[in-house]
């Protein structure tokens, strides 16, 4: 630390003129006291240091030293406990200071750089930028970055989650992007690419297999906690935090991901290539292409294989959404294929229907059609089991129910209204009026419903009559209330007598 003339001569003069000590002269004038002493020093005055107390913890610091050798990462709360039970008083806080002047520091690693030749090797990994919100569902927006090594050409895109398809996605629009692919990738240890690791045993993920099958590059896992090894994808995640979405304002994940394209190919291509200066990171990438192997035919195909099953209802459920499917595929099991931006469902080989994919959470994407024949179906199927109880129950019904047709009569009415009868009168009475109706040639629901009518007349009684007490006949008998006004001219004449 440089200080001011002013601030030495004051420091000389506090301790010459005051004898103030070192202490005193540090907490007054707001400076270290190595500041103090190294004035001091140099005037060739040799300070006065008072001699400090003993701490309470000095006849424990050769346990605590021991202890800290043989595990070094031994919390200071459990080592304070183990202190206190050995005879201990000091305070917590005080202890953990002096523990962390005695913890062992670990060795710093020196590193080799690592170069690579062009077209050698790429780097890729995911970084977490958040979530983004699309109606109701909040999902995780995460970029998937791949870097060529010798050039640091940078493939950006962004994803709505880190599963195996986006993780297969990125890697395919990467190599189209570039037009060709490098013979190493570098992977870290995530589940998308190492299912397990013992050593330099690893047990690559199949689909990963599969990929770099298709387009002929080397999978290679850098060491466990090794991130240094991959350290040009982990730089480039943090040059894309800073420099691109820092601030960065979208409207969708599309408008976020062109503005990812406009950006590499603009400010991000650039900047000045790390492995020549004198470069830009686009120069070295077109020094590279020709180094790169040539990409297949086709590419490798990443859409999502779900096996689903649909109930009784007809939809099926397939990322937080249910999708509508034709009635004639309910309650069986059906294979769901889906893209970025739309949806087929499948039964076995056969594709049922395609729908727009829906990234929101609880929707029900249908398809208009699918309804409506479930609507005819499920009218037709009740006339048709209406017709069946009919006819089950009571066999003229055929017979009435065809000449009906002939008539030009709604089959489907025709059928309720029959089956109403017959819930109501049974099936002796409805027998009955069913074969009248056929004898009067009129084949139609009124027909029975009077046929019907004329049964509950018929099988009416006849009134009885029946021979009441005098008690009851003259509880019966009518009586005719008279004009009361007579009583009141009574009272009103017995008044005029009594005040004469």
């Amino acid at each position: 630390m440089t200080i001011t003339p002013e601030l030495t001569a004051q420091i000389l003069r506090y301790h010459h003129a005051e004898r103030w000590p070192v202490g005193t002269i540090s907490s007054q004038l707001n400076v270290h006291r190595d500041t103090v002493m190294r004035v001091l020093t140099q005037a060739g005055v040799v300070p006065i240091v008072q001699a400090q107390r003993p701490s309470g913890v000095t006849p424990y610091l050769p346990f605590i030293e021991q202890t800290l050798k043989q595990f070094p990462n031994l919390t200071a709360s459990r080592l304070y406990a183990m202190v206190v039970e050995r005879g201990y008083g000091g305070r917590p806080d005080h202890f953990r200071h002096i523990i962390a002047r005695h913890r062992p520091r670990p060795t710093a690693q020196a590193y080799l750089r690592l170069r690579t030749l062009p077209g050698e090797q790429c780097q890729c990994d995911w970084g977490h930028f958040g979530h983004i919100q699309i109606g109701q569902a909040k999902r995780p927006l995460m970029a998937f970055v791949m870097v060529l090594s010798w050039s640091r050409r940078i493939f950006l895109r962004f994803f709505l989650g880190a599963h195996m398809e986006n993780f297969l996605r990125g890697h395919v629009q990467a190599f189209e992007s570039w037009g060709s692919v490098p013979r190493v990738t570098l992977y870290d240890n995530l589940k998308s690419a190492v299912l397990e690791r013992k050593g330099q045993a690893i047990r690559f993920n199949p689909t990963v297999l599969a990929l770099c099958a298709h387009y002929r590059f080397e999978p290679r896992p850098v060491a466990p906690a090794r991130g240094n090894e991959k350290g040009r994808v982990e730089r480039s995640i943090r040059y894309i935090r800073d420099n691109f979405f820092a601030a960065r304002s979208f409207s969708s994940l599309e408008d976020l991901n062109a503005q990812a394209d406009a950006w590499v190919r603009g400010a991000a291509s650039q900047r000045r290539c790390p492995e020549d200066t004198k470069m830009s990171v686009q120069e070295a990438y077109e020094l590279e292409l020709p180094q790169l192997m040539e990409l297949p035919a086709n590419p490798f195909d990443c859409d999502e294989l779900r096996v689903v099953s649909a109930a009784k209802t007809p939809y099926v459920r397939f990322d937080l959404n249910d999708y509508s499917i034709p009635h004639t595929h309910v309650q069986r099991s059906l294979t769901v294929s889906a893209n970025l931006s739309e949806v087929r469902i499948l039964d076995g080989q056969q594709v049922l229907t395609t729908h727009r994919r829906c990234w929101d959470k609880g929707q029900q994407i249908e398809v208009q059609a699918h309804l409506e024949e479930l609507v005819a179906h499920k009218r037709a199927a009740r006339a048709h089991r209406d017709t069946d109880r009919l006819v089950h129950a009571i066999p003229q019904v055929q017979t009435l129910l065809t000449e009906a047709a002939k008539r030009g009569e709604p089959l489907r009415r025709t059928a309720s209204q029959l089956q109403d009868l017959l819930d109501v009168h049974g099936r002796t009475q409805m027998t009955a009026a069913v074969a009248d109706a056929l004898k009067r040639g009129v084949p139609h629901p009124n027909a029975v419903r009077l046929a019907l009518e004329r049964q509950r007349q018929a099988q009416t009684p006849a009134p009885l009559g029946l021979a009441l007490p005098a008690h009851v006949r003259e509880r019966d008998i009518a009586v005719r209330p008279h004009n009361l006004d007579g009583y009141d001219q009574l009272i009103g004449g017995a008044h005029d007598d009594a005040n004469d």
